[in-house]
C-alpha cells in the first residue's frame, strides 16, 4: 500500500502530459469523463481525498490495473505483489476510510486533510438556486398561459372562420355575371359536349383536382320533325300550343319554341274527343266530375300545381281518360310573369334513364323497350290556347282581379290534339371533380348544378347554376394555394340530361351507388339559384335546418334588404332527387323566389318555360342576389366539410316527426312510438353531440362514430311504396302549406276514389317502421357508445 500511495505521487506529481499518454492507450471505451479532471493533479494527499469518489466512478478498475503494470515494468522486484490490496474496497465507506484506519497514516503523513474548495461549493450552490428558480418560474408561465390562452382547438377553431371569410370575400358579382354572360354563348350547340369541354376546361384550369368526364348513353324523348297541334272541331281553326295559328310560320325565337312545348315520354299520337275541365285533377275534383259525365278516352283540361303532375296523370289514367291538356292558370303566377302565349315542357320521367330503370346505363346493361311512361297523350298548351278554347277573351278583370280559367260544366269542346315526339339513344355527360380531403377523404359532400342538354332550349337558369358553382370553386382553390384543405372531400358535380328526368345525376348515383350509400354525407344543390327577386327560400333536411336558419341570418343582418328567409323540409326539382330519395343524404338548397310564386300552388317549377338571358339580368341585374347564393351555399359548404363533428341535429329530426303527425287523424301508436324516437334523440343529443363539441372532451374514435350515426340516420326515412311523384324520404313535405307527411296525404287521398282504405293501411305501416326504425337506430347508436366507453374503464 506505501509503494501504491508513493509512486501514485509520483505519477500526479509529474506533468499532465505525462498522465494523458499513459491513459489515452489504456482507456475503455466508456472511460468515465471525470478522470480527465485538472483538480487530480495536487499532491499525493489530494489524490487519496479525492480516490473516495474517483474509485467508484466507471472505469477506475482499469485504471488500478494499468498503474499496477506500469509499476511492475519499472521495478522487477515488486513482481510479487498481491494486486488484491489495490482493488476498491467494498465497505460502504469506501477506499478512503480504509487508508485512514492505518497504523502509520499520520506519522507518515502529518499534512492536514484538506478542506472543501469554497468557490466549487459557491458555483454548486448558485446552479441549485439557478435551477429551483428556473423550475418555479416554468411552473407559474405554463399555469397562467394554459388558463389565458385559447387551446389549440379554439386556435383552429378561429383560423378556421377567418380562412372562410377570405375564401368568401373573393366572391364578386362581376366575375359571376361575366362567366354567365360567357356560358350563355354556348347554348346553341347541338349537344351538351361543347358546354361540358368548356366546364371541364375551367375547372382545371382553376386547380380543381381530378376534373373528368363521366358518359351515359340514355333514350331521350324529344320532340318530333314537326310542331303538336290542338284543333278545334267546331271551327276547324288549328292551334299550336303556344296558342297561335298554325298558318304563321315559325320565323323568331318564339318558333322555335314550339318544337319544345311537349312532355317528355307521353304517348304520341292523334286523338279526338270531348274536353273535360278536371281543374287541378284532385281526387276530389274526379270524384265529382265521375259523377257527372262518362271520362273514358276523353281529353282533360288540367292545371298545374298543387299536386306532382305524375300523380295527377296517374289518377287520370285510371278514371279512364285518353289525353291531357296541361296549362298554367295565369291566376297562379306573380302579375309580372307575363307568360299568356308560352308554352312550356314538362317531362314524364321519374328520374334516370328509362331504358334502364334502377340500374346504370353503362356498357352492356339490358335495355328495356320504354319508348313513352304513361299510356296518355300529354300536351302542355299555354294559357292563351285555353282561353280561345273555352271563349274567355282575358283572365284578369278590370279592377285587376283575377279570374280562374275555367270550362262550364254544360259547355262541350271537341278538339283533336297530336302529339309528336321521337325516341333516341343520345350520351349525356356529367362533369366531376375533387377537392381531397385531409383528414376524412372518404367522406363526400357533393355540390350539384346543371348545364344545358340539348335540344332542350328551356335552360338559361343552368347557366345561372353553373357560374355560381364555378365561381365558388375559384374562391375555395384561392384558399387551398394559401395551403388550407378542407377535412372532408368535397365533389362538384355539372349533371347532364336534367330536364329530360334527371338523368345524369340518377345514372350516376345509380352507378356509385354502394360508394354512396357508405361515403355521401350531404348534398348541397344549385339547380336554379335565381327563380325571383323578392325572397330568399331556403330547403334543407330536418338534420339541417338549424345550420341554414343560423347562416339565413347572419346573412340577413349583414344586408340591409335581406328579408327574413324561410327554412323548410319540402320537395324540390332538381338533381337531389335521387340523393334524398335513393341515399337518404341531408340535402340543402337556397334559391331566391318571388313571393307570389311562394303564395301560390305548388309543383309550378314542374313546367319550364323558356328562360332567357335577358330574363335573368332582368331579375338580378348587378348579380348582387347570384353573389349572395354563392356565399352563403359556400358557408353552409366549408362547415360541413369542416367541423369536426357534423353540424346535423338529431333531435330536430324526432320534432320534425312528432310535428308531422299533427292532424286532423292522429294514430296513438305512432304518437307514441315518435314520442320514444325524441326521447332517444334528446338523450342521444346530450350525451353524446354535446361533449363531442367540446374539443376538450373531443376523442378522435367517437367523434368518427358518431359521424358516422349522423350521416346515416335520415336513411331510416326512406319507404318503398310511394305514389308517382311523391318523395320516398317521408321527413320532406308536398309544400310549406301541409305539415303532414306527404305519403299519408296521399293515401288519404286514394282513399276517396277507392271503396277500402288499404291503401292508407299500407301507408301507416310504412310510417310506423320507419320511425321504429329510427328510434332504435338512436338506442343502438347510444349502446355502442356505453360499451365503448365500459371497455376503456
Amino acid at each position: 500500500r506505501f509503494i501504491l500511495r508513493k509512486y501514485a505521487s509520483l505519477i500526479f506529481a509529474g506533468k499532465k502530459m505525462a498522465y494523458q499518454k499513459v491513459n489515452a492507450d489504456q482507456r475503455a471505451p466508456g472511460h468515465s469523463q471525470y478522470l480527465d479532471n485538472d483538480d487530480l493533479q495536487a499532491t499525493a494527499l489530494d489524490l487519496e481525498w479525492d480516490m473516495e469518489k474517483e474509485l467508484e466512478e466507471p472505469g477506475f478498475d482499469q485504471f488500478q490495473l494499468d498503474s499496477a503494470e506500469i509499476q511492475n515494468l519499472e521495478n522487477p522486484e515488486t513482481t510479487d505483489l498481491n494486486l488484491d490490496s489495490i482493488q476498491p474496497a467494498t465497505s460502504p465507506k469506501g477506499r478512503f476510510q480504509r487508508l485512514q484506519e492505518e497504523s502509520d497514516y499520520v506519522t507518515r503523513y502529518t499534512r492536514s486533510a484538506p478542506k472543501s474548495n469554497p468557490c466549487n461549493f459557491c458555483r454548486l450552490l448558485k446552479i441549485l438556486c439557478t435551477a429551483i428558480v428556473l423550475f418555479i418560474s416554468g411552473i407559474l408561465i405554463g399555469y397562467y398561459a394554459h388558463k389565458k390562452c385559447p387551446s389549440n382547438a379554439t386556435s383552429s377553431a378561429t383560423l378556421d372562420l377567418q380562412l372562410y371569410q377570405e375564401i368568401l370575400e373573393t366572391i364578386q358579382a362581376e366575375d359571376i355575371k361575366e362567366s354567365f354572360r360567357n356560358l350563355v354563348q354556348l347554348y346553341k350547340s347541338e349537344d351538351d359536349t361543347e358546354i361540358s369541354k368548356k366546364i371541364k376546361t375551367h375547372w382545371t384550369a382553376l386547380g380543381l383536382e381530378d376534373v373528368q368526364f363521366v358518359n351515359y348513353s340514355v333514350l331521350l324523348n324529344l320532340p318530333g320533325p314537326g310542331a303538336s297541334s290542338v284543333t278545334l272541331s267546331s271551327s276547324g281553326q288549328c292551334l299550336h300550343p303556344s296558342g297561335r295559328p298554325c298558318s304563321e310560320e315559325a320565323r323568331t325565337r318564339g318558333g322555335q319554341d314550339l318544337l319544345y312545348s311537349y312532355a317528355a315520354y307521353s304517348a304520341k299520337g292523334a286523338l279526338e274527343a270531348g274536353v273535360i275541365d278536371v281543374s287541378y285533377g284532385n281526387a276530389d275534383d274526379l270524384k265529382r266530375i265521375q259523377k257527372m259525365k262518362n271520362t273514358t278516352n276523353q281529353i282533360a283540361l288540367l292545371k298545374l300545381g298543387k299536386w306532382p303532375v305524375l300523380y295527377k296523370l296517374s289518377l287520370l289514367e285510371k278514371a279512364g281518360f285518353g289525353g291531357v291538356l296541361l296549362y298554367v292558370d295565369p291566376c297562379d303566377l306573380p302579375k309580372t310573369a307575363n307568360l299568356s302565349y308560352d308554352a312550356f315542357m314538362v317531362s314524364l320521367n321519374p328520374g334516370g334513364d328509362p331504358s334502364t330503370p334502377g340500374y346504370p346505363s353503362v356498357d352492356g346493361s339490358f335495355r328495356q323497350n320504354r319508348a313513352n311512361l304513361t299510356s296518355l297523350l300529354v300536351q302542355p298548351v299555354s294559357a292563351s290556347l285555353v282561353a280561345k278554347l273555352i271563349s274567355s277573351p282575358n283572365s284578369r278583370t278590370k279592377t285587376g282581379v283575377c279570374s280562374p280559367l275555367e270550362l262550364p260544366n254544360n259547355d262541350e269542346r271537341i278538339v283533336n290534339m297530336q302529339v309528336q315526339t321521337v325516341t333516341k339513344f343520345k350520351t349525356i355527360t356529367n362533369v366531376i371533380g375533387y377537392l381531397k380531403g385531409l383528414t376524412s377523404p372518404d367522406r363526400y359532400i357533393i355540390v350539384g348544378s346543371q348545364h344545358h342538354t340539348a335540344p332542350s332550349s328551356y335552360g338559361q337558369e343552368w347557366a345561372s347554376s353553373t357560374a355560381v358553382i364555378t365561381a365558388f370553386i375559384r374562391a375555395l382553390m384561392l384558399g387551398v394555394k394559401k395551403g388550407w384543405r378542407p377535412h372532408r372531400t368535397i365533389v362538384f358535380c355539372s349533371w347532364g340530361g336534367t330536364a329530360f328526368g334527371n338523368i345524369g345525376s340518377y345514372e350516376w348515383g345509380e352507378d356509385f351507388k354502394k360508394v354512396l350509400q357508405r361515403n355521401a354525407v350531404a348534398y348541397v344543390s344549385l339547380h336554379s339559384p335565381i327563380r325571383g327577386n323578392s325572397s330568399l327560400h331556403s330547403m334543407a333536411s330536418p338534420s339541417l335546418r338549424q345550420l341554414v336558419i343560423e347562416k339565413s341570418h347572419f346573412n340577413c343582418s349583414r344586408k340591409a334588404k335581406c328579408q327574413e328567409s324561410n327554412v323548410s323540409s319540402v320537395q324540390i326539382p332538381g338533381d337531389a332527387d335521387y340523393f334524398i330519395n335513393h341515399l337518404g343524404v341531408p340535402t340543402v338548397e337556397f334559391t331566391y323566389e318571388d313571393v307570389k310564386t311562394l303564395e301560390g300552388p305548388s309543383f309550378l317549377s314542374e313546367a319550364l318555360f323558356p328562360k332567357r338571358t335577358a330574363k335573368i339580368e332582368e331579375m338580378d341585374p348587378f348579380f348582387n342576389l347570384h353573389e349572395t347564393i354563392t356565399k352563403l351555399t359556400g358557408e353552409v359548404i366549408l362547415q360541413i366539410a369542416n367541423e369536426p363533428v357534423l353540424p346535423f341535429n338529431a333531435l330536430d329530426v324526432a320534432l320534425e316527426v312528432q310535428n308531422s303527425l299533427k292532424g286532423d287523424q292522429p294514430n296513438t301508436q305512432l304518437l307514441a312510438l315518435a314520442s320514444r324516437l325524441r326521447e332517444s334523440a334528446e338523450l342521444f343529443q346530450s350525451d353524446e353531440m354535446r361533449p363531442a363539441n367540446d374539443p376538450k372532451e373531443r376523442i378522435p374514435i367517437r367523434v368518427r362514430m358518431l359521424n358516422d350515426i349522423l350521416q346515416d340516420m335520415e336513411k331510416n326515412f326512406l319507404v318503398q311504396q310511394v305514389p308517382p311523384g311523391f318523395y320516398r324520404n317521408i321527413l320532406y313535405h308536398l309544400d310549406e302549406k301541409t305539415s303532414q307527411f306527404a305519403t299519408l296525404l296521399g293515401a288519404r287521398e286514394r282513399c276517396k276514389l277507392l271503396a277500402s282504405n288499404e291503401t292508407l293501411q299500407e301507408a301507416l305501416s310504412e310510417v310506423l317502421n320507419s320511425i321504429n326504425s329510427a328510434q332504435v337506430y338512436f338506442k343502438a347508436g347510444l349502446d355502442v357508445f356505453e360499451s365503448v366507453l365500459v371497455g376503456k374503464n
